[in-house]
């Protein structure tokens, strides 16, 4: 589980807790992508390449599961999720992920999207 080691934000903010840089950790980055459904998300923004917002994404699990998800993906520092008016917005955080793990964001795509092939997935 990824330690989330920016500051608390303020009571009534809006701002979400994310890791700085430097405390990604493969371990927790590896974690996130175990589940399939945090998998999805990750590729559908890979494949979109801009932010998304959570209501975007058409999950067979409930809000509260869904929630879940994307806290995980944030707090690994998968993602960062801002929020712009009242949508919550998700964008990968790709330049981050491929700084300090040169090459494995694009290797698990690449065999994530392999996977769904060989297995009839979208």
């Amino acid at each position: 589980m990824a330690v989330v080691s920016t500051a608390t934000p303020a009571a009534g903010s809006r701002d979400l807790p994310h890791p700085v840089r430097d405390d990604i950790r493969l371990e927790g980055v590896l974690h996130a992508f175990s589940d399939p459904m945090r998998l999805s998300i990750v590729r559908e923004l890979a494949a979109d390449g801009d932010e998304l917002s959570c209501s975007h994404f058409d999950l067979p699990v409930t809000k509260s599961t869904t929630t879940h998800h994307f806290r995980v993906l944030r707090e690994a520092g998968v993602i960062r999720q801002v929020y712009r008016g009242t949508a919550k917005m998700n964008g990968l955080r790709r330049d981050d992920l491929d700084d300090l793990f040169p090459g494995l964001l694009d290797a698990l795509l690449a065999a994530a999207a392999s996977q769904s092939l060989r297995l009839g997935g979208d």
